[in-house]
């Protein structure tokens, strides 16, 4: 897959479940002590994160999204072995309630 820089919620909920059936880890990162409601998210940490397997996602996340896109470039350097995505919008544009739903025609 080739990835882009910004994902927004609804792309992050889709890839998440979409690669995790692959056995891709996605992880959401909180890089500013705040955690958003509903998900599971982890604290910005390299020395744990550096303890992913190689080829995991890691969605950083701030309030608005600007300073996790800014830094994009910072988290792929301190990462090479990982894939680093911004969330679009942040965790102000995060909606606590979005969900997916299974296709049931499969």
């Amino acid at each position: 897959m080739n990835y882009p820089n910004e994902w927004t919620q609804k792309e992050f909920l889709e890839n998440k479940f979409r690669l995790q059936k692959e056995g891709i880890e996605v992880v959401l990162i909180d890089t500013i002590l705040s955690p958003i409601q509903k998900t599971d998210s982890v604290l910005y940490n390299p020395h744990e994160l550096s303890k992913y397997p190689d080829g995991s996602v890691f969605v950083f996340y701030c309030d608005s999204g600007k300073a996790t896109s800014n830094r994009l470039e910072e988290y792929s350097d301190k990462f090479p072995s990982m894939h680093c995505i911004s969330l679009k919008g942040g965790r102000g544009y995060w909606r606590k309630n979005m969900q997916l739903l299974e296709d049931t025609a499969q």
